[in-house]
């Protein structure tokens, strides 16, 4: 295993370098460096796709056949990397991560045709119709229903923790659209107009006050049955192939190291504010030990990507790493609220009046913050990590795969 890059491979990261520092407007780039989730600031998130799309580097897994980059694992690994050192933020995954390799893999050409390119674009924003209130990580127990009539499926029913529904117009979905004994058989992969008479969004208000997730309501809502992706009553088949990718798409190092370099830094800036001559030994020890954890898993995901270049499937180390980075990312964030003490928390002027001052906050700032970007960041981040084990299959879930496929538990 040689975990090196070739002399093209080197140059090729140069190639991004140049184009990141080029490219990337401040607007864009202090989206990307005060982001409080995995997703950025909506209108910025496709000003930099606008931008990646005129580069041709929208879709960097995506074949050039489709409009796509072309790129080779390496060369995606490397992107990843620098775009998190340049403070840019990603593209949305629901669509081109996620609903685009689905539509590639199974979808018809006219499909292909209609959807990818208004993807790659940003014509077409998607959310993602998984979770139901009684079907969570359970996914199969999703009772939606998709009754057909004629060339329709008439869909009601309801969807929760959509991320972006409110932005969104396309969604791909899960509907039953047969009973059966396994709940795994009878469910249809939708490609759905959420601009459909009969489609409802609610909003979900997070503890942090950030409108991000939304339950969806579906009234007698009509969608062609050439929408469907994959066999009808096939979608399992399809959505497991999309979860290969929501699971094992991601590198986490790149962007872990990139937080603690940053919570460091903040710490720092932080003393000095308070005049403060001393270090704190344990919080000193609960970094290093984040920092050699972050260490491993980027040799760790270095020896996948080596793997990969080969030609071998990821298997379950998109499990293991699933497990491995969601948790880092929670430690990184529960560490970046302690150093913040008495000024890491949110506070949103003009929405309440304090009783008293408010430690750190200037007065008339901008910012959804207590005083510096940072000191907002640290506890919005911290309580958007929370679900970092539970989307895309729980932590329990993940060990679950494990323990069966490598323990033969």
């Amino acid at each position: 295993m040689s975990l090196s890059l070739s002399p093209a491979d080197e140059a090729f990261r140069q190639e991004v370098r140049d184009f990141l520092a080029s490219s990337l407007t401040p607007e864009i780039r202090r989206a990307g460096s005060r982001m409080t989730s995995v997703y950025a600031n909506h209108t910025a998130q496709m000003a930099w796709q606008e931008i990646l799309h005129a580069k041709g580097w929208a879709a960097p897994g995506w074949p050039t056949e489709y409009g796509g980059a072309g790129w080779s694992a390496v060369q995606r690994h490397i992107y990843a990397r620098e775009r998190v050192l340049a403070g840019a933020p990603p593209t949305s995954p629901m669509g081109i991560n996620m609903a685009g390799p689905a539509i590639i893999g199974y979808g018809t050409p006219e499909q292909k045709a209609f959807f990818l390119p208004k993807m790659l674009s940003g014509e077409h924003f998607w959310c993602q119709g998984y979770s139901e209130p009684q079907a969570g990580s359970d996914l199969a127990a999703l009772q939606m229903r998709a009754e057909r009539d004629g060339d329709d499926f008439i869909c009601s029913g309801s969807k929760i923790w959509v991320t972006h529904a409110n932005v969104a117009n396309w969604m791909f979905c899960l509907v039953r659209t047969t009973r059966s004994e396994r709940k795994q058989q009878g469910i249809t992969f939708l490609l759905i107009d959420m601009n459909s008479p009969g489609v409802e969004v609610r909003p979900i208000v997070m503890n942090s006050g950030e409108w991000i997730q939304n339950q969806i309501f579906f009234d007698n809502v009509r969608v062609p049955v050439a929408n469907a992706l994959g066999g009808i009553d096939d979608g399992w088949t399809v959505a497991k192939y999309l979860l290969e990718f929501e699971r094992g798409g991601t590198a986490y190092a790149p962007e872990l190291r990139a937080n603690l370099d940053a919570l460091y830094a903040n710490i720092a800036a932080l003393r000095a504010q308070h005049g403060e001559t001393h270090d704190n030994p344990m919080l000193n020890a609960r970094l290093a030990d984040v920092a050699i954890q972050i260490e491993v898993l980027d040799a760790l995901e270095m020896e996948i990507l080596s793997d990969l270049s080969s030609g071998h499937a990821t298997g379950t180390d998109a499990s293991m790493m699933k497990i491995l980075g969601t948790e880092l990312q929670q430690r990184v964030t529960e560490l970046g609220l302690e150093a913040s003490g008495p000024v890491g928390r949110a506070w949103q002027p003009g929405v309440a009046m304090a009783g008293g001052p408010v430690s750190g906050y200037p007065g008339d700032a901008e910012d959804y913050s207590s005083g510096e970007p940072w000191q907002a960041i640290a506890p919005l981040r911290y309580l958007n990590e929370r679900a970092g084990t539970i989307y895309a299959g729980t932590t329990e879930i993940q060990r679950g795969i494990l323990a069966k496929a490598e323990l033969r538990l």
